[in-house]
Order: structure tokens, then sequence, then C-alpha cells
């Protein structure tokens, strides 16, 4: 689904952008310019980052030593 109309920018795009290390509006204002126009999209793309952000999962140094041992 496009939520940066202005830009063409769609929630898969942001999504791929957190897997690629982007975790804060700012870093997407300037990668892919959401939110650089008439702002409308903001709030819903903070939300589509926010919750991706959360929903992946990152591998630490003590997880790592888990699997390792196993």
């Amino acid at each position: 689904m496009i939520v940066c109309v202005c830009n063409n920018i769609s929630d898969r795009e942001i999504r791929q952008a957190v897997d690629l290390g982007l975790s804060s509006m700012a870093e997407l204002r300037e990668t892919l310019g959401v939110a650089t126009c008439c702002g409308k999209c903001e709030s819903y793309a903070e939300e589509v980052l926010n919750a991706h952000v959360e929903s992946t999962t990152r591998i630490t140094e003590l997880s790592f030593r888990a699997t390792q041992a196993a």
C-alpha cells in the first residue's frame, strides 16, 4: 500500500528500509523522502516503521552463544 503519495513510497519499501538498518523517521526522510512534502503520511509511516522495528528479530551476542553451545 502506498504510504507517501507525494513520493510514491509503499509500506513494503519502509519495511525493506528497516531490514537494511533504518530505525527512525529522520532516516526514512533522508533516505526515502517520506514526509518531506505535504507531511500527511508522517503518522502512518511512523506506525509502519515502529511496528516493523518491533517485529524484527535482532540477534544478540547472548542468543548467538546459546545457539553455538547447543
